[in-house]
């Protein structure tokens, strides 16, 4: 095989995403840098997932055009600080693609080492023994091997061992991964990528199987310390920018800006007006405030990586996963717990990331019943429970809730009436604070948010002649 075709190119990319999710638990098992949190597996694979998604019923077999829709979906779909830099690897590959048809052996080597280039440059601090050095010693080695006339399957084969070798190397460049015994987590997860890609090569298909615990081994971990002020939280998000700043945005000077808040793993990627930020920081809100002078917020994630961590160790070294119902999976009871109420997977998706335990479904119209709020109660298994109602209409259901209950758990109300207002009061929630000091803290958000809301009248009315 000479070249690599539009249509292979789709074939890799699914066998690829297909390979890395197949196998994400073993990748989250090796994750201890920057953040021993257990969870680059799970981030590469959702990432590369979303990415999948978007090339696989494209109708272009132009391997140009299949690379940038995949470079794009990559980067509206990345996640943490791995899904960024492997976002960004197949960026610079998509930009060496641009007005291609397909590849040859050269042009598709040369286009992995320009993914190392863009990836590297996307990373303030960049970390040698980690996925950058994977993919820029593998991509280096495979551009002075290759020859034009070349067999895919000879170049690519090469490359893959090359990425091989440069795995097994990154503890001897990075002391962490050294000391705990394992390979850089993100370097494997790319080199799972590879190896769909290699089976596509060579006429293999490689299907989804469907993963039924989210629970990894992370024995590891336990063996990890951090530092005197914890991890802090990942704050990750994506802006749109104002259009008058899209040709003069920066890159450079947001990464600085947000290192001097200060902030680690500083990732910022420009794709025209869209940016997407990956942040460690001790303090989120600033990221935040910084960010919003430059344009507006289309998706937000923050996720308090010590509690994370602290979970992993405390439960033995496995992850609290989530369910198909919208609730984190049970361990020990825990001190607090906070149940909300919202209705469509996007709302349960960002209350589950900011700290909620369960979410009721239900919403204006749709209201919860009494026993449904009871049983969530009793399924998040907390000595202490802060119900976020959402909705004016829920504020008496919650309250009876704490009445029924008021024997077996200490249930608190706090009357939000709102999404927003419910999304600020989870942003509050500290799990490391005293139940009085969050009750504090959540009720102050809700008080500080003012929210419009636009809707359906069921019927015609005139009201101050409007």
């Amino acid at each position: 095989m000479k070249v690599i075709t539009g249509k292979l190119f789709k074939e890799m990319v699914l066998c690829g995403a297909n390979t890395l999710h197949n196998n994400y638990p073993e990748i989250d098992a090796l994750n201890v840098f920057p953040v021993p949190d257990g969870d680059t597996g799970t981030n590469m694979s959702l990432t590369f997932l979303a990415g999948a998604k978007e090339v696989e019923n494209l109708d272009s077999n132009n391997i140009g055009e299949i690379s940038k829709k995949l470079s794009k979906g990559l980067l509206m779909g990345a996640r943490g600080n791995s899904g960024v830099i492997l976002s960004q690897i197949f960026r610079g590959i998509s930009m060496t693609l641009q007005g291609h048809e397909e590849a040859d052996a050269l042009l598709f080597a040369q286009a992995l080492e320009n993914g190392a280039k863009v990836a590297y440059k996307a990373v303030m601090r960049p970390v040698e023994g980690t996925i950058l050095t994977v993919i820029r010693e593998a991509s280096e080695a495979v551009v002075k091997y290759t020859k034009a006339d070349m067999n895919i399957e000879d170049m690519f084969s090469y490359f893959v061992k090359k990425a091989e070798n440069s795995l097994e190397r990154t503890p001897e460049l990075l002391p962490v991964l050294k000391e705990v015994g394992v390979v850089d987590s993100g370097g494997a997860g790319l080199l799972l990528v590879l190896t769909g890609f290699m089976a596509a090569i060579a006429g293999e298909k490689v299907d989804y199987v469907e993963i039924k615990s989210s629970v990894a081994s992370m024995e590891a971990v336990s063996e990890i310390e951090n530092g005197e002020e914890g991890y802090g939280y990942c704050t990750e998000f994506i802006l749109r920018l104002e259009p008058s700043l899209v040709d003069k945005f920066k890159e450079d000077q947001l990464k600085k800006e947000l290192a001097r808040i200060p902030g680690e793993s500083i990732v910022v990627v420009q794709d025209e007006e869209i940016v997407k930020v990956h942040v460690h920081t001790l303090k989120p809100g600033n990221a935040l405030n910084i960010a919003q002078r430059f344009g507006e917020f289309v998706k937000l994630k923050i996720e308090n990586m010590q509690e994370q961590a602290d979970t992993i160790q405390n439960n033995g070294g496995s992850i609290v996963g989530v369910d198909d119902k919208g609730t984190k999976s049970k361990s020990e009871p825990k001190e607090t717990a906070v149940i909300s109420v919202c209705a469509g997977d996007g709302l349960k998706d960002a209350f589950l990331e900011l700290h909620c335990d369960y979410v009721v479904s239900g919403g204006q119209t749709m209201n919860p019943s009494t026993e449904d709020m009871v049983q969530a109660v009793r399924d998040v298994n907390a000595k202490n429970v802060i119900i976020l109602p959402n909705n004016s209409n829920i504020i008496m259901t919650a309250q009876q809730t704490a009445t029924i209950l008021e024997d077996e758990v200490n249930v608190i109300v706090i009357p939000t009436k709102t999404i927003p207002q419910g999304l600020s009061a989870c942003i509050m929630f500290n799990p490391d604070a005293t139940l009085d000091d969050n009750v504090a803290e959540m009720n102050e958000a809700v008080g500080n948010v003012k929210t419009g809301q636009v809707t359906f009248a069921i019927k015609d009315t005139n009201i101050d002649g409007v």
